[in-house]
């Protein structure tokens, strides 16, 4: 989000109107990340729910943790409540295709809380996946519960994708709050 053109786009007009759609007319940025698939730079990444939240400071809670810090931003691992107040908007710099390694999803399993990484698993086996084949522009919606993955891309046409986090707020309880990450 310290990027000036990123923390613009975030503002947007249209990507809020999504946003406190879904999260209510106090919804705000609070994290981006750059997705780049290609030819050179291909990975899998494995069924997963997204638990951490940057934080300005940890919290003695026994809900929340354990802790990291990751460039000089504190995470913790949240709890249920905290995670369903966050939704992330997916630009899509590229089209989605079968064969560029897209996200798949699992339809509803965000509504399970957060799981443990053995029933994330026993999810992806024996629920049916879908992928979320999106055109260069468009924007996906998704909470971070959902459990998601994505295979390896067969093509070396790029995917690149914007992910947008936004919060119903950023302050989340006495002495909780987001932080710009």
């Amino acid at each position: 989000m310290s990027h000036p053109a990123v923390a613009s786009l975030s503002r947007r007009d249209e990507l809020l109107a999504i946003a406190r759609g879904w999260l209510g007319a106090g919804a705000v940025p609070y994290r981006a990340t750059l997705f780049e698939k290609s030819g050179d730079r291909n990975w899998l990444v494995v069924a997963h729910q997204d638990t951490t939240l940057p934080l300005a400071a940890p919290t003695r809670s026994s809900e929340w943790g354990p802790w990291s810090v990751k460039e000089g931003v504190t995470y913790g691992y949240a709890p249920t409540w905290a995670l369903s107040h966050i939704l992330a908007l997916r630009i899509h710099l590229d089209a989605s295709t079968p064969d560029n390694g897209p996200l798949r999803v699992i339809p509803g399993s965000h509504l399970h809380g957060v799981l443990s990484d053995d029933e994330v698993f026993r999810m992806a086996r024996e629920r049916p996946w879908v992928e979320c084949l999106v055109g260069r522009g468009g924007v996906l919606a998704m909470r971070p519960l959902l459990i998601h993955a994505s295979s390896k891309a067969r093509t070396p046409d790029p995917r690149r994708v914007l992910h947008l986090e936004y919060a119903a707020s950023l302050h989340l309880g006495p002495g909780l709050s987001l932080t710009l990450a």
